[in-house]
């Protein structure tokens, strides 16, 4: 029988986690068992939840409480495949009561066959830029609102002259007369065709959809016709059946970059709501993301390294199910690229905006040192004034360099 097992880390009053497991199992699938006929017992037992291991964590105890791990599965037949239906079954009304984080959901191959996964993933995305051996580098728009057109494809083409391989819409960049839409995927393509024709280094460029819900789909619709790239989207002020939903649709058929905004309601503390590599890592991979953004370990908004590496390999690991790039995101510059390739290896993409617009000699500058960073480290050289480029050297003295320490 197809199943989904649900693993919560939960601090309880109760006296027994074998008994508060068995009355979750319960009171998320049939509500009550022992007080049942035998003959109802016999017609509900195939959507009863089942409580596979209970685990006692000891090193955490609290004073008065229990601590633990639960892993309990519940039947296929008790929901419909999709994303809402499973989190309303196995964490719905469960997430209201007291401290409780699910952490993990465990698909069975059949379930697993009902979500699309990425359209593209890593593999897909590298074929787009025909770069195959190395990080990808993206850079970010910055100061864009009040700002006109011009301003923005002025940005756009210091960037892609950089080098860079992607440049993404800030995520707060929404639909306004003055860089509508329609306007900054026409006039961007230009600027990113001109570009290509004088250096031959493709760039894309990810356009933040952005509307009402019921709006997407159109919207979605109209940048494809209109030549977009990638389309960037704020999944958790959406929803993740939403991307889901423009991932299937033949007609939009472009990747999608997943941005994080809103989720750290759902992830931030350690008691409650979702962990980070379920939320960001698996969820978005089946719901269909080609990349996934997420808080680097590393600069101002920092997630702690283990939730970091924990994300990665929920995107990358193999399964039936396309691998999606990793972004790690926020106070990234040069010289923390030997930190990004040894934590997170050359399947990433390298997310800058600082990094990159700040550099002495603008965004062209921050691009090609980025570039220089990690042709360095790929060919295994230490840094050195001697041994970097011009741009590599400026970036250093402005931010610094991170050497990789062995563990």
């Amino acid at each position: 029988m197809s199943e989904v097992t649900a693993v919560y880390s939960i601090i309880t009053d109760s006296s027994s986690l074998e008994q508060k497991a068995e009355e979750i199992a319960l009171g998320l699938t049939v509500g009550s068992w022992t007080n049942l006929p035998l003959l109802e017992q016999e017609q509900l037992k195939n959507h009863k939840g089942r409580v596979v291991t209970v685990k006692e964590v000891d090193e955490e105890k609290v004073s008065g409480k229990n601590v633990g791990e639960l892993h309990i599965a519940f039947p296929a037949a008790n929901f419909s495949k999709d994303i809402p239906a499973i989190l309303t079954t196995t964490f719905g009304k469960l997430s209201l009561d007291g401290e409780i984080k699910l952490v993990d959901l465990k698909f069975d191959q059949d379930l697993l066959s009902h979500f699309p996964g990425p359209r593209f993933g890593i593999a897909g995305i590298r074929e787009k830029l025909q770069v195959f051996d190395r990080p990808l580098i993206m850079s970010i728009f910055k100061g864009v609102i009040g700002r006109d057109l011009d301003y923005l494809l002025n940005q756009l083409r210091e960037q892609a002259l950089g080098g860079v391989d992607l440049v993404k819409d800030d995520e707060i960049l929404f639909e306004n007369p003055l860089t509508p839409l329609e306007k900054r995927v026409t006039e961007g393509k230009k600027v990113l065709d001109q570009v290509y024709e004088e250096t031959g280094h493709r760039t894309l460029y990810a356009v933040n959809l952005t509307g009402r819900t019921f709006e997407l789909r159109d919207r979605a619709r109209k940048a494809r016709d209109l030549g977009a790239d990638v389309l960037l989207f704020n999944v958790f002020a959406y929803g993740l059946d939403v991307l889901q939903s423009l991932r299937e649709d033949e007609e939009i058929a472009l990747p999608i970059m997943a941005h994080p905004a809103v989720s750290g309601a759902f992830t931030s503390s350690e008691k409650y709501g979702l962990s980070h590599a379920l939320l960001l890592g698996k969820l978005e991979r089946l719901a269909g993301a080609d990349f996934s953004l997420f808080p680097s370990p590393y600069g101002s908004v920092a997630l702690d390294r283990d939730k970091v590496i924990a994300i990665k390999e929920e995107l990358i690991k193999k399964t039936q199910i396309k691998s999606v790039f990793p972004v790690p995101s926020a106070g990234i510059h040069p010289g923390l690229v030997p930190l990004l390739i040894q934590d997170f290896g050359k399947d990433c993409v390298i997310n800058a905006g600082g990094g990159v617009h700040g550099h002495p000699q603008g965004a062209q500058g921050g691009g090609k040192a980025f570039h220089q960073a990690i042709e360095l480290v790929l060919s295994g050289t230490s840094f050195s004034e001697e041994t970097a480029a011009f741009e590599l050297q400026e970036a250093v003295r402005l931010w610094g360099w991170k050497d990789v320490v062995a563990k």
